[in-house]
């Protein structure tokens, strides 16, 4: 059975919304894992390790056309794959340094600015300004903040702006999902020299490279799978909606997988990113992928 067929019976079975819903949970609760394994593997070894994973079953599923390309194809796939790649790298070091709910609040900055920039209107620059009223909560009460965890997450947040742009322009000379195979293959050969130094035997361990396997699948291939499949019959603004759970489930995660209990001013200022992205996507419609997750 090919993957087309698959997921064509999967689109007729399964709400959208709920394999939506599957992806988020899914990619959120794969960064908890991945946390978990922080003492004992650095995090950008277990980065490499998740786009290893993405990398090789997105390129044997898809097996994009790579000849006949023109430079400005791979111009354009390279500068995805090197966002993507600082994208996921930043965000797992910020999750290092400060809870996975804290660190995808402040991430979520990034895509809901692009949403809402160019805008002229009062109620987009107040949505704006509920957004940025959650982040600076986010220091007042339950701790765990640190200033390079910030750095990191807004790092993160710039690079996701910058693979949605990117994703749009790819999308439009690369086929279905083959930009984004060829943009993970690239992501995984950028980080490979940093995940080999610093991973060193470990990269020879049974279990780390199952955990690593493990982060892959959870954060990548389950959650780009059902957004695939969910795009199909959803509307992009009701997916963006739906995407604009991620702080949500990301404090969840964090929860559930690590322990991390965040204060009420902090669960205040998650609601009002969420409740911002949510007004943003809903007053301005933008495109699926302005709030979608890497």
């Amino acid at each position: 059975m090919t993957a087309e067929n698959s997921s064509s019976r999967l689109a007729h079975g399964v709400s959208p919304v709920w394999l939506v819903l599957v992806g988020i949970v899914s990619v959120q609760f794969g960064a908890g894992v991945a946390k978990t394994l922080f003492d004992d593997v650095a995090p950008t070894t277990i980065v490499w390790l998740r786009l290893v994973t993405s990398a090789l079953v997105l390129m044997l599923a898809l097996r994009p056309r790579l000849r006949g390309r023109s430079r400005s194809d791979w111009l354009v796939v390279i500068g995805f794959g090197l966002s993507l790649a600082l994208m996921n790298w930043s965000i797992y070091q910020s999750f290092a340094r400060i809870p996975i709910g804290l660190a995808v609040t402040i991430e979520f900055i990034g895509p809901l600015t692009l949403a809402v920039a160019g805008s002229r209107r009062l109620l987009d620059l107040a949505w704006v300004g509920l957004a940025g009223l959650g982040v600076a909560l986010l220091g007042l009460d339950g701790g765990g903040m640190t200033l390079a965890g910030v750095a990191f997450a807004l790092l993160a947040g710039v690079a996701w702006a910058g693979y949605i742009l990117l994703s749009a322009r790819t999308g439009r000379t690369w086929a279905g999902l083959d930009g984004l195979a060829v943009a993970s293959a690239i992501a995984t050969a950028l980080l490979a020299p940093a995940a080999l130094v610093t991973g060193g035997g470990d990269l020879l361990t049974p279990h780390v490279l199952l955990l690593g396997a493990l982060v892959g699948v959870l954060s990548s291939v389950v959650p780009y799978s059902c957004e695939l499949v969910a795009l199909r019959r959803l509307a992009p603004s009701v997916f963006g909606i739906l995407m604009s759970l991620e702080p949500a489930a990301a404090a969840l995660a964090g929860l559930v997988v690590v322990g991390e209990f965040l204060g009420p001013a902090q669960y205040v200022a998650i609601a009002c990113v969420v409740v911002a992205s949510i007004g943003a996507t809903r007053s301005r419609r933008p495109p699926a992928s302005a709030l979608a997750a890497a």
